[in-house]
């Protein structure tokens, strides 16, 4: 898995300054200045279960945006400060963020069950932490880019989980709603013919473990209807997840009874799409909004 984590890191990074416009790579994201977390806060006993939690200026009950970061599930590419630079824009509309780590592949404890159970514990630890910091458990979004799409998307369908499956929750955080731009939505098609950026179908195979159906309790594909709304946003440009794997996804969720938004920003990027400075950002601010009202 080590070769396998060292070409997707190539990869990313080679197809960065063609993935985007505004944001030369996702290197370029990383040396913006980091906003300062309001309380680092553990979820779990792992140095690598945590979140970072941002809070608006004001009084009053706070909705809250889960961040929740790509990178292939990888953990040898960059993490929450992927997200960083979506703080403050969203801190400026009000909103509380809540940017979490998980363990990822390379890790101990990452892959199947640890990087989803990861997320799930991140999301519902809300619970614990709303009251003393006035967070709205009423309009909680989940916004996640890349692999984080898939989380995001994977964690708001945590209800359809099959109880027999070591990733079901008997309560689940309720969800107000997903925003998911270059969402990895369909594990399965992504395997089969998405690009090689993130290590091709052995990254896959790392997340989601050998087992007899690997992918019914870890791809959202295989979880339809998630009975939420979900906006799924995709760049023209991104070479990384090609706009074609959201527009399969949400024709599926769509016949499956959900409320989809499928939305293509054209000649956007893989890092324009969580780029406060890049033409696409408008598109994904305003999404995440409708979704949290």
């Amino acid at each position: 898995m080590r070769r396998a984590a060292a070409l997707a890191f190539a990869a990313f990074a080679a197809l960065a300054p063609f993935a985007a416009s505004a944001s030369a790579s996702f290197q370029e994201l990383l040396t913006r200045p980091r906003p300062v977390p309001d309380a680092h806060i553990a979820y779990g006993k792992d140095a690598l279960q945590y979140g970072d939690l941002y809070l608006p200026k004001g009084g009053g009950q706070h909705p809250v945006i889960v961040l929740i970061h790509g990178g292939c599930w990888l953990g040898a590419l960059p993490g929450p400060e992927l997200m960083d630079p979506m703080v403050d824009p969203l801190r400026a509309r009000g909103f509380a963020v809540w940017n979490i780590e998980y363990r990822r592949i390379g890790q101990s404890g990452g892959g199947y069950p640890g990087t989803f159970q990861d997320t799930a514990a991140a999301i519902d630890e809300l619970r614990t932490i709303a009251p003393a910091r006035h967070l709205d458990l009423d309009h909680v979004v989940l916004a996640g880019h890349s692999a984080g799409g898939h989380l995001a998307a994977w964690a708001a369908a945590r209800p359809r989980i099959a109880k027999t499956s070591v990733l079901y929750s008997k309560a689940p955080l309720a969800i107000r709603g997903v925003v998911s731009p270059s969402g990895i939505l369909d594990l399965e098609f992504y395997r089969a013919t998405g690009p090689s950026a993130c290590g091709g179908p052995a990254t896959i195979d790392a997340l989601v473990g050998r087992r007899a159906d690997p992918y019914a309790d870890t791809s959202p594909a295989r979880l339809l209807p998630a009975g939420m709304p979900e906006t799924i946003l995709s760049g023209g440009g991104d070479r990384i997840v090609p706009a074609s794997f959201a527009h399969d996804y949400a024709k599926r969720a769509t016949a499956a009874g959900d409320r989809m938004e499928d939305i293509e920003l054209p000649g956007a990027g893989h890092f324009d799409m969580i780029d406060p400075l890049s033409p696409a950002w408008p598109a994904i601010e305003a999404a995440i909004e409708k979704a949290a009202k």
